[in-house]
């Protein structure tokens, strides 16, 4: 942080070195590593991301429970587009470690709801190059 006086002497300017993080309709205020007195929050999860993953998930258990007969009338009962709910469905194909990322706020930084909705590979070990993840040792089946 660097303080500098205006010629005049009647103005302090002050210079705090800082970077913006939005998370949908929130910002947060990050401060650069090393700097004194403060401390980095805890991840957290982004609140679009967990609405879509649990949407996903309770509407696939919907769909293969049998206690709706298609997507076309989850749709109708959710009241959305059957375009959108397709897109959403897919966040049940993500590998087991993003989603697990996702629930525990480690998602890359750039990483967002719009990317998610993305076609995606089928191959976990591809999605996670895509998505900006570490890879993992071999285990797709």
């Amino acid at each position: 942080m660097k303080g500098t006086l205006s010629e005049d002497g009647s103005i302090l300017v002050v210079h705090i070195p800082m970077r913006l993080k939005r998370w949908g309709a929130k910002t947060e205020i990050i401060a650069p590593p090393g700097a004194p007195d403060w401390a980095p929050p805890p991840p957290s999860p982004q609140q679009a991301m967990l609405k879509a993953l649990g949407r996903a998930h309770r509407w696939l258990k919907m769909l293969e429970s049998g206690q709706v007969a298609s997507m076309r009338e989850l749709a109708e009962q959710e009241k959305i587009d059957s375009s959108y709910m397709s897109r959403i469905l897919r966040l049940t194909l993500l590998a087991p470690d993003i989603i697990r990322a996702i629930l525990d706020g480690r998602q890359p930084e750039s990483l967002t709801l719009a990317d998610l909705m993305e076609p995606l590979p089928m191959l976990w070990s591809e999605q996670r190059v895509r998505l900006g993840f570490p890879s993992v040792p071999f285990r797709d089946a």
